[in-house]
């Protein structure tokens, strides 16, 4: 009997079932100038006055770079059986061009043998958003070139790590990197062009294309090539054809302009039309589409919160209330017309609501998008204002009852006949929280940023008996 027809049963996962827990490079490394490394368009947003709060930068981070094996050792405590960490590409490739830099590389071969040493499978992204600012500054994700230079990037990668490990993502949540990265600036590179930001959207679709056909070209067939994105739950306010209308036009912007070509070798249609008074989309060439529909191995889907929309009253100046930052551009192009609410319920620190169903409806609906295709969650979780008490410890019940109720979504899904393999927790420690520095917290394990003492809070410990059990522990009250 599934559990969702038994609410008082034990949540239990498959035995296969892979519990991770996820990073990124420019979040947690730190050592932005070390060993070659040159600087990202990360680098240069966080050291520009007014982009972040209080002026925060990853220059130091939580120093992972010189304590991964440290954090290894932490990741085997907690029993973890995957880990999912990004590769700086100014790490191992400064400018973005040319030979890499053996010493950024031995950096991810030592890191990948620790893992491997503890029975930790590793799992590389390519890219999460730190493009070599050499890169931007010869035009970025709006210049098709950008794409062709991420399949070469992504081939020095594939060459280097592909012999020890098998599970790969080309590209974390392109959405953010193109859309608040180049609409609404409230991430790197910080530019407010909305037409550019459709040409980014486009050139990161071919760049994972391109760069799926480079890995499987140097690696092991058994290997495994995905990507992540951040697909949104966009719900209408009311079933109205207006509020439909609307919803219907944050979705291509949000899903259909990603999965859409990845997919199924197309845009929506309505894409086009929606954004017409922006662009022709002549960026487009014959052949794009061939190259970004690449066949996958599997989805990592991201999610946090849904999304609930309407059509804008034309005479009320709506603030914008759709969780991507304060700015005074919008990251959704050509959509003016759509106002952003609120959505009921309880919040994390982010302001974002937590609803479970959510995920389970994302889930279904890529397994009905995408038959066959295995899916993965590849970041679940939430910031909440976490304290140390007076014996050392940190209790977070709220992060424990927020991945109990998402987990069960997740088990939910599964016995609604999606196929999860796994589940990986954003994040394994407490970070550099892009614009926001690091006054939010998403980690399991807490870190002193005047010390970078790590301490696993209540949440790592639940979890980590959820993954040697392979059952959800019992909640405490919140």
């Amino acid at each position: 009997m599934p559990d969702s027809e038994n609410p008082a049963a034990a949540v239990t996962f498959p035995p296969a079932f892979l519990w991770g827990a996820a990073t990124s490079a420019y979040q947690i490394e730190g050592a932005v100038r070390e060993d070659g490394r040159t600087p990202s368009i990360w680098d240069t947003f966080s050291h520009t006055p007014g982009k972040t709060a209080g002026g925060d930068h990853g220059d130091i981070a939580v120093d992972h770079y010189h304590r991964y094996r440290e954090d290894v050792a932490l990741m085997a405590e907690l029993g973890l059986g995957a880990y999912r960490f990004s590769v700086s590409w100014s790490r191992v490739q400064p400018t973005g061009r040319g030979p890499a830099v053996q010493k950024g590389l031995d950096f991810y071969r030592r890191l990948v043998d620790e893992l491997l040493s503890k029975g930790i499978r590793p799992a590389v992204t390519l890219y999460h958003w730190d493009l070599p600012q050499e890169l931007e500054d010869a035009g970025g994700w709006p210049e098709r070139d950008t794409a062709y230079r991420f399949a070469e990037y992504a081939q020095i990668v594939g060459e280097a790590l592909g012999d020890r490990v098998e599970q790969w993502m080309t590209l974390n949540e392109p959405w953010c990197s193109a859309f608040l990265g180049y609409a609404s600036g409230v991430h790197a590179p910080g530019r407010t062009d909305p037409a550019a930001s459709l040409r980014a959207a486009h050139h990161l679709n071919l760049a994972h294309g391109l760069g799926a056909s480079a890995l499987r070209s140097v690696m092991p067939a058994r290997n495994t090539v995905a990507i992540s994105l951040n697909s949104s739950v966009v719900r209408p306010l009311s079933q109205s054809p207006a509020d439909l209308a609307a919803a219907r036009k944050i979705d291509d912007l949000a899903n259909g302009v990603f999965h859409g070509p990845i997919l199924h070798g197309a845009y929506p249609e309505s894409l086009y039309v929606a954004t017409a008074e922006l662009t022709d989309w002549n960026h487009v060439l014959d052949g794009d589409l061939t190259l970004i529909n690449q066949p996958l191995d599997a989805l990592g889907l991201n999610y946090y919160t849904p999304s609930l929309v309407s059509a804008a009253d034309p005479a009320a100046k709506e603030p914008r209330a759709d969780g991507h930052g304060s700015s005074d551009h919008s990251p959704w192009p050509a959509a003016d017309d759509v106002a952003f609410h609120q959505t009921p319920g309880d919040r994390t620190e982010m302001g974002w609501t937590i609803d479970p169903t959510g995920l389970h409806e994302l889930i279904m609906r890529y397994t009905r998008e995408a038959p066959g295709l295995p899916l993965y969650i590849t970041e679940n979780g939430a910031a909440y204002d976490d304290k140390v008490d007076s014996d050392g410890r940190v209790h977070d019940p709220e992060r424990v009852a927020y991945l109990h109720g998402h987990l069960s979504a997740v088990r939910r899904a599964i016995a609604d006949g999606a196929d999860v393999r796994g589940y990986f927790l954003w994040s394994l420690m407490d970070n550099f929280e892009w614009s926001y520095g690091y006054g939010k917290r998403f980690g399991a394990v807490y870190v002193d940023y005047a010390t970078l003492e790590r301490t696993p809070k209540s949440s790592a410990h639940w979890y980590a008996r959820a993954a040697r059990t392979g059952t959800l522990p019992e909640v405490e009250a919140v």
